[in-house]
């Protein structure tokens, strides 16, 4: 708790920042005949007025989160301009008028958060092909994590989506934790779950809980509980793992973890790898399902593949290279390989509040897993 105290004060302090030097750029652009008589500093207030007020519009339109999303992108582009007509004028003796590197960086920080809305809006299909020595039948597996049902599209939006996913004729189907959100509205989860079950497969529908599956607030809030969620998706037909394990046509073992969540938040424990994969035929192809990309050091060697979504793949740039520095979590998106397990961390299919993706994409995934007999 008290690390996320810290982050949201620290956040604050970075927008209060953003917001007072986009003032100040919007006051450089007004003509000097424009009030001029109050001295830049007090054009600096008004202008801070009219920052504001475009803030607060735009969170009545989107929400608070993504307003702030919307000054830092333009007080970071911003900047970057500023900086680059700043070594043109030094290298080159080129000037531009302030005006008009005001509007270069508003229109940049416009075209920047239309494709960032439109990369989180949008469903790709990321493949990968993946060979073992193991005797284990070509398998194709679709992997999604991170739906977080309502926020960027409600059931009908999904369920259009899953039929991008069954184009695919996947094999066998892994949800990997955060399907629904705290405000995820109870008719949103029932109908989106309904449209999971009638998935076809060869093998069914996996799903294992993220940390926002189990809720932070009153189950009053979204209408449904943890046992709610759990008791829906097995009424339609998908096989919720909580530390468990199953053999698939006595050919391959899906491991299916609690989220590190439960640990991390005092709300129970989880088992290790060790418990987990201890009594597991070695010579059968093994798979885990585990929401957060982070015990990477506990799960190499003890399993062929590790499935992991929640990272939202960085989401923003170049937030996401920040991530990747202080080791948030083992991984950050895409394909790793550690001895002798491949680790895949999904950018999600969705984002918990933000709207916009400039690091990443919205993906599912398609892994072909192939024999080396058959490669």
């Amino acid at each position: 708790m008290t690390m996320w105290i810290i982050i949201l004060w620290v956040s604050m302090a970075i927008v209060a920042a953003a917001i007072a030097y986009v003032s100040s750029r919007v006051a450089l652009m007004l003509p000097t005949d424009w009030l001029g008589q109050w001295g830049f500093m007090k054009r600096v207030l008004i202008c801070l007025g009219a920052v504001l007020l475009a803030g607060g519009l735009i969170s009545a339109c989107l929400d608070v989160v993504n307003a702030m999303v919307c000054v830092l992108y333009l007080a970071l582009i911003w900047g970057a301009t500023d900086f680059v007509f700043y070594l043109l004028n030094k290298a080159f003796d080129i000037s531009v008028a302030y005006p008009y590197i005001g509007m270069v960086a508003i229109g940049l920080t416009l075209a920047a958060l239309s494709v960032g809305w439109y990369l989180n809006h949008q469903a790709w299909v990321t493949h990968y092909t993946l060979i073992t020595d193991k005797e284990v039948p070509p398998l194709k597996i679709a992997m999604f994590a991170d739906v977080h049902l309502g926020t960027t599209f409600h059931a009908d939006g999904f369920a259009k989506r899953l039929k991008k996913l069954q184009a695919q004729k996947p094999d066998i189907v892994f949800v990997v934790g955060d399907y629904v959100d705290d405000n995820t509205r109870r008719e949103d989860m029932v109908k989106g779950t309904q449209a999971l079950g009638q998935l076809k497969t060869k093998y069914g529908v996996y799903f294992v809980m993220g940390n926002h599956d189990k809720g932070y607030f009153h189950s009053a809030q979204r209408g449904f509980t943890k046992q709610d969620l759990i008791d829906t998706l097995e009424k339609a037909g998908v096989i919720v793992l909580q530390d468990e394990k199953v053999l698939v046509d006595d050919a391959f073992y899906i491991i299916g973890r609690q989220d590190a969540s439960v640990q991390q938040e005092g709300r129970g424990h989880r088992l290790s790898m060790d418990d987990l994969t201890q009594d597991l035929d070695k010579n059968k192809y093994s798979i885990v399902l585990d929401h957060q990309p982070a015990d990477f050091e506990n799960q190499q060697g003890r399993a062929d593949l590790v499935l992991s979504g929640h990272t939202h793949g960085g989401q923003l740039f170049p937030f996401n290279w920040v991530g990747r520095w202080i080791g948030a979590n083992d991984s950050i998106y895409g394909h790793t390989r550690r001895k002798n397990t491949d680790f895949i961390v999904t950018s999600g299919l969705s984002s918990w509040a933000i709207q916009f993706k400039t690091g990443t994409k919205s993906e599912f995934v398609v892994i072909d897993i192939l024999p080396a007999a058959q490669k």
